[in-house]
């Protein structure tokens, strides 16, 4: 049976953790066949990133047209897009329909808080997006109001859906309520607190990847978004609890994309 093909258009991460390597991770993981634009290199590993180089915007369309071309593509997912002139690129594929169940992680900022985008970048690409899903601290600089608590990440999810998403989740693995996970799902005329228990782990890198590669999968499978949503957080909820113990690099470490400590 062919698999379901699914594209990211991301940076790399030399580590392996996060960005196009951690999404093809994913989507393998979840049964789909993963293609890929990159949309810059980094130099990185898991305590930080020390160098960023974006590709010129033909670049990225060359590689875009190419995959489009001679893929049946189901669903897509964005990362680190780096500048604004690669986010017209992307969003100019988007306005013309050829970017389906597209799913936008908005990467500004990394773990490590090296700046990895800019916000007039995604801002590009929100009115296309079928779902978009920022941290806490992307979604604060996307509304311009702070994102700390439940919430205000309530508040920031109903915002940003009127600035064009169909849907948006807000995580929260930084806010720790009362030792739960809680993400925030907004659209559809409904809000919905998604809650899993807290995984106590340093090994974070590519959380946010990682979920939002999910849920393209889902979406190219098939599913409506709130239980691609709910699904997504499942997977990832494994995977770092899988990784926890793992010892890859002396920093914020990957996750268990494969399920390998089952």
């Amino acid at each position: 049976m062919t698999p379901t093909t699914v594209l990211t258009i991301a940076g790399s991460d030399s580590g392996g953790g996060a960005g196009i390597q951690a999404d093809l991770k994913v989507f393998a993981a979840l049964g789909a066949y993963g293609t890929s634009v990159l949309t810059a290199v980094t130099a990185q590993n898991t305590r930080g990133v020390n160098a960023v180089l974006p590709l010129p915007p033909r670049t990225v369309t060359e590689q875009l047209d190419s995959v489009l071309a001679d893929f049946a593509v189901r669903a897509v997912k964005t990362g680190m897009l780096g500048t604004p002139a690669v986010a017209d690129v992307v969003a100019g594929a988007a306005k013309a329909g050829r970017l389906p169940h597209l799913v936008v992680d908005p990467v500004l900022v990394a773990t490590s808080g090296h700046r990895l985008g800019v916000v007039a970048a995604v801002e590009r690409l929100l009115p296309y997006a079928r779902v978009a899903t920022p941290n806490c601290a992307e979604a604060a600089a996307l509304t311009g109001h702070p994102v700390t608590t439940v919430g205000e990440m309530v508040e920031a999810a109903q915002a940003l859906t009127a600035g064009g998403p169909e849907f948006v989740v807000v995580t929260g693995g930084d806010v720790d309520a009362d030792g739960e996970s809680v993400d925030v799902l907004a659209g559809g005329g409904t809000t919905t607190l998604l809650r899993a228990p807290r995984v106590d782990t340093r090994h974070s890198h590519g959380t946010g990847c990682s979920f939002s590669a999910a849920i393209a999968v889902r979406l190219a499978a098939g599913d409506p978004v709130p239980v691609a949503v709910a699904t997504a957080k499942e997977y990832v909820t494994r995977a770092l609890t899988g990784g926890r113990g793992w010892e890859l690099g002396a920093g914020r470490g990957p996750l268990d994309h494969f399920g390998w400590s089952r």
